[in-house]
């Protein structure tokens, strides 16, 4: 058994929209296929991955690091005898040899994707969904049969109006789900709010709404929406400050009685370790938004979910970034407390598998080998052409 070729693509997700620090007029993926030598059903066994929105494509990093050193490693060392299959944690370990400790530019993002692909094809050997696999490996073979997510959105774009941000909402919801979360900060704060109320006049009620700053405040700033927001009794007030300022966060959180949310530009588990001891974040509200995709990987992400535990955090605090479906099968296999859904945005690679519809905020995943891809046929088209690239 062994890993045949690994080839990536860099692909364009642009579009008008923006939140209140980037737009995504240029913004890139990487799509990853890892080709091994075991044969099902007739064909050789692929692994697929790609990395979250947010962070550009990282082919560069891919084939000069991770792929040389996964080419020139022993075929044998990165294989689980015990388990028949290929070994993830020692693939990993393979593709960080002679990497320094300490910070990560865009490697968390390049190791992320390949993993990602490395355990489509780990449960593809298997002979199992990515959910179930994780479940009988992990949480002694139960897993959530459905998942919590909601609909993210309310992006800004030019020309678009309050009407159009209403429809917008609206049409989450008429797909089944309960929760949306829009943007803010990136229009001066009357005007947000403005743009909260016309939500909540589609919504009904502060619970069903979540609002995104994506880092943009400094403290003064998101004290002022703190205050501000605080009737609407929101779901949740996403990630105010600098995701690295701890202190922001922690004198936000003395402030802001509702539930608070942030995580998803923290790629480690000491990252995660150190948002717990200074970030004044509540482990009986508050969620944590680590994406695996952008945070090394699945290996990396089982770390971080042992760091939460031992400070006292469920998994159910977790719901994470990217909207995609590898964040959904590791909710659904490790219970976690729900996912991030893109249904209009970041196609194809945003939502979930077709023919499986959002019913009460709650979506099933499919019954197939792999992590579903195969079940998303406009994703999946762009996948198999990685392997003509």
């Amino acid at each position: 058994m062994r890993i045949v070729d690994i080839r990536e693509k860099t692909v364009s997700i642009a579009s008008s929209i923006a939140n209140a620090y980037i737009d995504f007029s240029k913004m890139t993926c990487s799509v990853v296929a890892v080709v091994t030598d075991v044969v099902r059903d007739g064909k050789p066994v692929v692994g697929f991955g790609f990395n979250s929105n947010g962070r550009y494509g990282q082919g560069a990093l891919i084939r000069e690091r991770m792929v040389p050193r996964l080419r020139e490693a022993d075929p044998a060392a990165l294989v689980d005898e015990g388990a028949d299959n290929l070994d993830p944690f020692a693939i990993w370990a393979t593709m960080m040899a002679n990497e320094k400790p300490g910070g990560h530019g865009e490697r968390s993002v390049a190791v992320g994707t390949v993993d990602m692909a490395v355990w489509d094809a780990v449960a593809k050997i298997a002979g199992q969904p990515l959910w179930r696999l994780l479940a009988d490996r992990y949480r002694g073979g139960q897993a959530d049969d459905k998942v919590w997510v909601y609909a993210a959105g309310g992006y800004y774009y030019p020309g678009k109006d309050l009407t159009q941000l209403k429809d917008e909402m609206r049409s989450y919801r008429d797909r089944g789900y309960r929760v949306v979360k829009m943007k803010i900060g990136g229009a001066p704060l009357a005007e947000d709010l403005r743009r909260i109320e016309a939500v909540l006049g589609v919504v009904g009620e502060g619970g069903c709404l979540a609002v995104d700053a994506n880092g943009r405040f400094d403290l003064a700033t998101a004290v002022a929406y703190a205050r501000a927001l605080e009737p609407y009794g929101l779901y949740w007030y996403e990630e105010a400050g600098d995701p690295l300022d701890y202190a922001l966060q922690k004198e936000l959180s003395a402030v802001y009685p509702g539930r608070m949310a942030t995580g998803e530009n923290l790629f480690s588990h000491q990252d995660a370790r150190n948002l717990l001891r200074y970030g004044g974040m509540n482990p009986e509200q508050d969620v944590l938004q680590f994406d695996c995709a952008l945070s090394y990987g699945l290996v990396e992400y089982l770390r971080t979910l042992d760091v939460l535990a031992a400070a006292g955090w469920s998994t159910r605090r977790v719901v994470p970034h990217g909207g995609h479906q590898m964040s959904l099968n590791i909710a659904a296999g490790l219970h976690l407390g729900g996912n991030e859904s893109y249904p209009d945005v970041f196609q194809p690679f945003g939502g979930f598998a077709d023919g499986i519809a959002v019913e009460d905020g709650f979506v099933g995943l499919p019954d197939l080998p792999g992590i579903g891809f195969e079940a998303k046929p406009a994703l999946y088209k762009v996948m198999k052409g990685v392997l003509d690239a």
